[in-house]
């Protein structure tokens, strides 16, 4: 028996906490601070025994050498050719990593930062298969591209986009209500994105979090990953002309759409 759970941090981080019930022990994804992990393991008397890193940005690795000395067992996993060096056990795009008999596939997602994977399992959890993504994939958005290119997110965006639909997207930011305002803003008739984004404000009311959504909905409602979608595309295609950029392929559509929530 798996729980997942959202452990709050910075100003709108969620470091994900997996635990294994039958165990005690748990695994950490992207824990930026140690401090409200410990609280969290302590209270609920869990064992950190492995830690997933998606990508090198402090606010997702900032607190591994605190759970190391707290957890000097504690197995931390991440990409290869990073520029973050707190590894123990370094993972290459097509590795998998097991965990309490879950298998995670390691998915390269280049575009937020060149290091940067994400993890799938095909596994039930709370019924449902289950993506880490990190900062690549939002609710209603994507990562920003500090050092990766259009061509490499989109891409990296395809290949998460082809996943099964039921997959549960566990991002690693409370970012959705200010993508569905560029969202709403790219595509003010679209019925589906104002209907979301009321289920979202009244669940941010009650503090509660956004995420996980799941593949199906971000293909229905996020415009990064709709560059197929004609409402999308003709959206693109006006931006285009008023900037003097291309639109002539899905790269370009998918572009014109970063270059909008960029510039919002």
């Amino acid at each position: 028996m798996f729980s997942i759970r959202a452990i709050p941090a910075f100003s709108d981080n969620y470091i994900w906490c997996l635990s294994h019930d039958d165990s005690g022990q748990a695994l950490i994804v992207d824990p930026g601070q140690a401090e409200p992990v410990e609280a969290y393991l302590a209270e609920q008397g869990l064992t950190a025994d492995t830690i997933l890193v998606t990508h090198h940005h402090p606010d997702h690795t900032g607190g591994i050498k605190q759970l190391q000395s707290a957890f000097p067992e504690v197995r931390v996993t991440g990409p290869a050719d990073s520029p973050f060096k707190g590894t123990t056990n370094v993972v290459h795009p097509g590795d998998e990593v097991v965990w309490h008999g879950l298998t995670f596939d390691v998915i390269a997602v280049p575009g937020h930062t060149l290091d940067h994977i994400a993890y799938f399992t095909s596994s039930l959890i709370s019924g449902r298969p289950l993506l880490f993504c990190g900062d690549t994939l939002f609710a209603c958005g994507c990562g920003r591209l500090f050092e990766g290119s259009a061509e490499q997110m989109y891409h990296s965006l395809k290949n998460l986009r082809e996943l099964p639909d039921e997959t549960a997207v566990y991002c690693a930011h409370e970012y959705t209500l200010a993508n569905l305002r560029f969202a709403r803003h790219w595509l003010p008739d679209d019925e589906a994105l104002e209907q979301f984004e009321r289920r979202c404000q009244n669940l941010r009311d009650q503090d509660l979090p956004t995420i996980p959504t799941t593949i199906a909905e971000e293909k229905s409602l996020n415009p990064f990953l709709r560059w197929d979608d004609p409402a999308v595309v003709a959206a693109a295609e006006n931006y285009c002309a008023k900037h003097g950029m291309p639109a002539s392929s899905e790269r370009d559509i998918f572009a014109a759409v970063r270059h909008g929530k960029d510039h919002f």
